[in-house]
């Protein structure tokens, strides 16, 4: 089966913007819960390890970390240490990434980012939350773990904020570290949905440890008041819509199972995860409507007048995606190293031409054939030096943008004209928070 060596971004249609009341109000609630918070647990998607980073958030926490007595030139030092001042990044959902790129990610985050420390979970691996916990209140783990708790004796408690976009799954980490925390049997304490936007309130305080005593809050998820302008926000915004993260129904079906097919495609260029449902010895393709229309005739699905019902198989290959074909897809593109083998492959006249290949959804690079092999495990410097040329596109763009204003909408520019000094002060704010290592933008970058 030969791969794909041409792979084009569909055309997507501008990012609509979803942010409710309570987003607004919690966003305006950060700075004051920061004040009695010892570590903020910033919960992301691995599918989108930079997209569903809130940069609106990032002046805050900057601002709680200096104020603890980080250093402001030096944001992995610490200038005083006399209370607990930490923030963990938790990329969930783990098992829905392949694992080679797992190790490059986090090797590229230390380097770009030091002051955040990444680890990546998922709560139905009973290890990962085991772990997440021992880092909370301490116990016997690598060198590389904080044990928080323990480096706090003469902290009565430890207060833990939960912060992240939509359908992250906060409410569903907090739950399974509750019940390691805590023996015996113990209630689910919040309740979760594949739907966002279900909490729309902080939570009362949950206990997650009796012996170093934790407790934690729950917060709403908060989407970014504004997703972008052009290709790049029109782009994030259906990543966001793929992963359910903004309401359903801003984005027709269609829209999102071209983008998804895009993407399942970039994973895996020689034996996309979508090829499970189609009629044996299909092809990869690039072309949306052969593949829904293959879908159809292989389910079913038709309407009156015996006319195959595209709507209907765009709608279930999106849902496949949600709920078993993530799976597939992670899993799928470990094997990446062995289908070279194949003949199909080795007996190619051109080694050296070029295929678009990534991981998970934000990055992505232009390899050989020959390149492939660094797919694998023992590829981790060449994989981490191609996300860390991914980052630093990142930070040329975050910083264009907040030089040219793009990243803030027609709306919220006449709001803060209107609101006067007020206004001024908030895009100060606005202005402080883009002082990170990331935009939500996916860089294509070529071979390293």
């Amino acid at each position: 089966m030969a791969p794909l060596t041409y792979i084009p971004l569909p055309l997507l249609p501008a990012p609509l913007s979803w942010f409710p009341g309570h987003m607004m109000k919690f966003t305006r609630m950060l700075p004051t819960l920061l004040t009695r918070t010892d570590v903020v647990i910033e919960i992301r998607d691995s599918r989108l390890p930079l997209t569903s980073i809130n940069r609106s958030l990032e002046g805050a926490l900057r601002k709680w970390r200096l104020e603890r007595g980080w250093d402001a030139n030096d944001l992995a030092r610490r200038v005083i240490n006399a209370v607990p001042c930490e923030r963990l990044v938790v990329l969930n959902k783990r098992d829905l990434v392949p694992d080679w790129g797992m190790e490059p990610f986090r090797l590229a985050m230390a380097k770009k980012c030091p002051d955040q420390h990444v680890t990546f979970t998922s709560w139905q691996k009973p290890r990962d939350i085991r772990d997440l916990n021992k880092t909370l209140v301490g116990g016997i783990l690598p060198r590389t773990t904080l044990d928080i708790a323990r480096r706090y004796p003469h902290t009565p408690e430890l207060n833990v904020l939960v912060i992240g976009m939509p359908n992250v799954g906060k409410s569903t980490l907090l739950n399974a570290l509750r019940n390691m925390g805590i023996k015996g049997k113990t209630p689910k304490a919040f309740r979760t949905s594949a739907q966002p936007g279900l909490t729309q309130a902080l939570s009362t305080r949950l206990k997650l440890s009796v012996d170093p005593l934790v407790y934690a809050f729950d917060t709403p998820g908060v989407m970014l008041p504004f997703l972008g302008q052009g290709d790049a926000g029109a782009e994030r915004g259906v990543k966001l819509a793929l992963i359910a993260g903004i309401k359903e129904g801003l984005y027709d079906m269609e829209t999102l199972a071209s983008y998804l097919l895009y993407r399942l495609n970039v994973l895996n260029p020689i034996s996309p995860a979508y090829l499970t449902l189609l009629p044996e010895g299909t092809q990869p393709t690039i072309d949306l409507e052969e593949l829904l229309t293959k879908l159809a005739q292989r389910m079913g699905m038709v309407k009156r007048g015996a006319e195959l019902d595209i709507s209907r198989a765009a709608t279930y290959f999106v849902r496949w995606w949600r709920e078993e074909g993530g799976l597939l897809a992670a899993s799928s593109a470990l094997h990446l190293q062995s289908q070279i083998s194949h003949p199909s492959l080795t007996n190619e006249s051109d080694d050296s031409a070029l295929i678009t290949h990534g991981w998970g959804f934000d990055f992505q690079w232009q390899l050989s054939l020959k390149d492939l092999s660094g797919t694998t495990n023992d590829g981790i410097d060449s994989n981490c030096k191609k996300m860390e040329n991914c980052i630093e596109q990142y930070l040329a763009t975050s910083e264009r943008e907040d030089k040219d204003e793009s990243n803030v909408s027609a709306t919220q520019r006449r709001k803060t004209a209107v609101s006067g000094g007020e206004g001024q002060e908030e895009g100060k704010v606005c202005k402080d928070s883009t002082i990170t290592c990331f935009v939500q933008f996916t860089v294509r970058t070529s071979s390293v």
